[in-house]
Order: structure tokens, then C-alpha cells, then sequence
């Protein structure tokens, strides 16, 4: 039917030049003229799709069609300013002078091509008495009417000479409707408190509700992708066994953070240029003072095959407040507590206080395998630039138990990234303060083609196990890795600050996809 529809309207055109009213059309398989509604919406589809093949359309002059219909055509004006046969010709100058330069070159031509003018020596004089400008006429015609009854062959002439141009366009006719009023008062939209109290309810206008119209989509909450990556990250470390560690103590003493690691109390790392430290409180309260004393003279004098670091050990230094360079800070609070039975002791939060040594087999020492991961925030004073933040993630995991070998740690390690997608790994032997020995992890990126660090790992030292009171025979694995970066290559952020921060997109992270590994 719509094309039918759509041939009616054109023949109609053809036949009579203009539709002054498509009320009076008859739609095909119907019996009455459309004066409905709804057919006057289905003449408006038929309208609109010939309107998009410029089946209907009109042509308006250019403004140098509007200077013809207003002063002649150029041909006419260089024939009214030349004088008579027999009289002195006018010269090329003189013509440009009263014409125009423009006038002059394309009313030469167009008035010799149509016999209006003749060359007598180095001018021009008149060929004819009388002309008629066609241009002109028929621009005018075009002006009133938007087309010519000559034809589409004249409409191509004017179109090719620049003087009109081929325009689409529609209009429409008004009738007063039922309700009509000459005020622009815009009718309420909602009955308010107000309008009830004052009564002007009564005389107000109220706009009609459209009970079918969709609702605004309603807007829900949205996971950043940080938060995506991390829950899939903890999920890989739950199906393997592990046991999530507390990491709310964002505010670290440097005992913890550093010398229960057997990191140096003159180490880089603990300068103001990569570490936070707080000015009020400034000093945190004292650990336990055996295990102090222990920790304390490891570093100074050695000990557990270590000669230790043979400085002088400052309880300022270790007893300073700062925000975490790592999580590892917590570990190593974790595996105090889970020596504790070791060391034949209760400690409040110990993560086996059922473990009693010695309860089932006299020579149980309290000591039980653990699986342990964290991921929080920690905090260095880093510059800020593409791939830095002051503050990021950290994904950390621990596992102890007795003869633990290198050999455990890699295959471990290769498990656990190959849950991640990451099946081509190389280790680089590294140096840490507190893992002996230590490897770099680097991962295959297929699409930057080359080999790229995604992580850090080592056995811990006997310096900072042996204090704690573990058997001579456990070992434990420590690993950590950003939680940023596997976020950016995973959503294909080449800029960490659009990922965390003020830059951050909002639609970004309402359409960011699930992440899988």
C-alpha cells in the first residue's frame, strides 16, 4: 500500500502541479477520503519517503539569481549600455566600466551566442533593436513558484549557469482547533500544594497525561571496573583454598611495615620521598616486646645464619606512623598470630586458636599449614603521571608450610596466573629486603608483543620467620601484584588517572563489561 499510496501522490502532482490539500486524497483499498487522523499520518510516511528521494522538491534562487530578477540578466545589461549600429563602438574597458567585470565577461559570451551584439573594430555595438531576457523571466518565475512550466530542460540550464539551486522542503497548513486561544500560557503539568491551598486549580489548564509514553530509564548502580577485576582475582584465590586476610590498618607503624621484614632501617624505601608519614599522631604504641627485642636484635647483630645488618637500631625510627607502602605489613602481622602456637601462646585473633600443640601427639609444635591473600589499597608518595597513582592496589598471597621449595613457588605461581589467562611466563631472579630468594613475573602481552612485569615474588627470610617462632623447617611463599594494571590492559585504559580519580567517566563505568580471566 505505500507505494501505491506514494504513486497516487505523484500523479496527482504530475497532473495538477501542486496538492493543496491531502484531505481530499483517496488512500488505495479504502472507500472514503482521508480526512482522519490516522490516514493523514500515513499520507505524511508516504510524504516523508519522497521527500528523502527529492520527488518532491523546489528550487530558490542564489544571490546572483536574485541580482538578474532585480537589474536583468548579464547578457541583457551588456546589450543595453552598447550604442546602435553606426554609432562609435564601446571598447573592452569602457564596457567592463558600465557592467562590471563580471557582467562584462559572462554577458559577452551568452549576447553574441544569442545574436544580441556584434564586433565593429576594437568594440561593440548593438545587432538587434529590441530583446527579450528569457533569464531574467523565468527567474522570476522560479522566485514565485519554485519551478518552471518549460520544464526540467530549463530548470537544468538555470542550475548548471549557478543562478538557482534544487531545494528540498515541506510546509503546512493551520486551522483553528477546538480549544483555541490566543494566550501562550503553557498548561500545568502537576497539581501542587500551592494551586490547592490558593483554590487557582480551578481556573488552570492541565496538560493531558500520555499513560503510553516510556518512563525515563531508570539509572542503577554500576561496579567500577577496579572493583570487577578484584572480585574475579578474589574468586580465582577462593577456588584455590585461600583464606582472605583483615586489611583495614591502613595506618602502619614502621615496625610492621618494615623491620618485622628485616628491611633495613636505613633502607631507600623508608625516606619521606616514597613513604607517608604522619605528624600527629606521629609514634604508634609498642609490639609485643619480646618478639621487639627479637626483630631488634636480628638487625643489629644477626642471627638464623644472618650476621645482620650491623647498625645501630633506632626505636624512633620503628615506633614512626605511616600510611602502608604494602600489604605485606599485614602478612606479616597474620603470620605472627599464626605462630603463635608455635611460640606456645594465645593471641586474641589467632587464625588456629583450636590447634592446642601437643593435644593428639606429644610432638605437635602448633604448627598448621596456611593459604592466606589480601587485596587493599597501600600508599607511596609516588609522581603522579600515566601509570602512578599515590595511592593503588595490591594483590598479595602467602602460603606456609613445612620444606617448601622454589620449585613449589613457580609451579604455584604458574597455576595461579594461568587461571588469569596468563599461560607464558619467564621468573627473573630479583632482590628484596625480606625474600631470599626473589622473582620477577613477567607475563607474554600478545598485543604490545613483548615481555611485560606483572608481579613480584620470593620465600621469606629466616631473619624475619625465625622471630616469629615457626619451626626451623617452614617455609613460606610471598607474591604480590598491582590491581591496576591487569584493569587497564584487561578494559584497554592507557591512562591509570581516567581509571581512578576526578577524570573518571561515569558512562564508562556504567557500560564497562564483566571481566572474565
Amino acid at each position: 500500500m505505500a507505494e501505491q499510496l506514494q504513486q497516487l501522490i505523484l500523479d496527482t502532482l504530475d497532473a495538477q502541479l501542486t496538492l493543496p490539500d491531502t484531505r481530499a486524497l483517496k488512500i488505495p483499498g479504502q472507500s472514503s477520503l482521508a480526512s482522519s487522523h490516522d490516514a493523514q499520518i500515513t499520507i505524511l510516511g508516504a510524504l516523508n519517503s519522497l521527500l528523502s528521494r527529492e520527488a518532491i522538491s523546489s528550487h530558490v534562487l542564489t544571490p546572483e539569481g536574485v541580482q538578474i530578477v532585480r537589474e536583468g540578466s548579464h547578457e541583457a545589461r551588456v546589450w543595453a549600455v552598447l550604442p546602435e549600429r553606426g554609432s562609435a563602438p564601446l571598447g573592452v574597458q569602457d564596457l567592463k566600466k558600465a557592467v562590471g567585470d563580471e557582467a562584462a565577461k559572462v554577458g559577452q559570451g551568452r549576447a553574441f551566442k544569442s545574436g544580441w551584439i556584434a564586433k565593429e573594430g576594437n568594440g561593440f555595438v548593438k545587432a538587434v533593436s529590441n530583446i527579450t531576457d528569457t533569464t531574467q523571466i523565468e527567474l522570476r518565475e522560479v522566485e514565485s513558484s519554485g519551478t518552471l512550466a518549460a520544464g526540467e530542460k530549463a530548470l537544468a540550464e538555470l542550475r548548471k549557469r549557478k543562478l538557482i539551486i534544487q531545494r528540498k522542503g515541506q510546509w503546512f497548513t493551520v486551522h483553528k482547533g477546538a480549544n483555541f486561544s490566543t494566550s501562550i500560557a503553557k498548561p500545568e503539568t502537576d497539581l501542587t500544594v500551592d494551586m490547592l491551598t490558593s483554590g487557582s486549580w480551578k481556573k488552570s489548564t492541565f496538560k493531558k497525561y500520555n499513560f503510553d509514553a516510556d518512563g525515563i530509564p531508570t539509572s542503577g548502580g554500576a561496579l567500577h571496573p577496579i572493583l570487577k577485576v578484584r572480585e574475579e582475582i578474589r574468586s580465582i584465590f577462593l577456588e584455590m583454598g585461600f583464606e582472605e586476610m583483615p586489611t583495614g590498618t591502613f595506618v602502619e607503624s614502621g615496625f610492621w611495615c618494615f623491620d618485622a621484614l628485616f628491611v633495613p632501617q636505613l633502607h631507600p624505601a623508608r625516606e619521606l620521598q616514597d613513604t607517608f608519614y604522619l605528624s600527629d599522631p606521629s609514634m604508634s604504641l609498642s609490639p609485643p616486646s619480646d618478639y621487639y627485642e627479637r626483630v631488634a636484635r636480628v638487625h643489629e647483630h644477626g642471627g638464623h645464619g644472618s650476621i645482620g645488618y650491623r647498625t645501630p637500631w633506632s626505636h624512633e625510627e620503628s615506633h614512626k606512623l605511616l600510611l602502608r607502602t604494602h600489604t605485606t605489613a599485614s602478612s606479616a602481622a597474620m603470620l605472627y598470630k599464626l605462630a603463635a602456637k608455635c611460640r606456645g601462646e594465645d593471641i586474641d585473633g589467632d587464625l588456629y586458636a583450636k590447634a592446642q600443640p601437643g593435644a593428639a601427639n606429644p610432638n605437635d609444635d602448633g604448627f598448621r599449614p596456611a593459604k592466606l591473600f589480601s587485596i587493599d589499597r597501600v600508599f607511596r608518595n609516588e609522581t603522579m603521571d600515566a601509570t602512578h597513582l599515590a595511592e593503588f592496589h595490591q594483590v598479595e598471597g602467602v602460603v606456609a608450610d613445612r620444606n617448601l621449595t622454589l620449585a613449589d613457588l613457580i609451579g604455584f605461581m604458574r597455576t595461579f596466573f594461568r587461571k588469569m589467562g596468563m599461560k607464558n611466563l619467564r621468573f627473573k631472579p630479583a632482590y628484596n629486603p625480606y625474600t631470599e630468594p626473589s622473582l620477577e613475573i613477567f607475563a607474554w602481552h600478545p598485543l604490545l608483543e613483548k615481555w611485560v612485569e606483572i608481579g613480584n615474588s620470593g620465600m621469606f627470610r629466616p631473619e624475619m620467620l625465625a622471630p616469629m617462632g615457626f619451626p626451623s623447617d617452614v617455609r613460606v611463599h610471598g607474591w604480590g601484584i598491582g590491581l591496576e594494571r591487569p584493569t587497564m590492559i584487561r578494559y584497554g585504559i592507557n591512562n591509570i588517572r581516567t581509571l581512578v580519580g576526578h577524570k573518571t567517566s561515569i558512562e564508562n563505568v556504567e557500560n564497562s563489561p564483566a571481566v572474565m580471566f
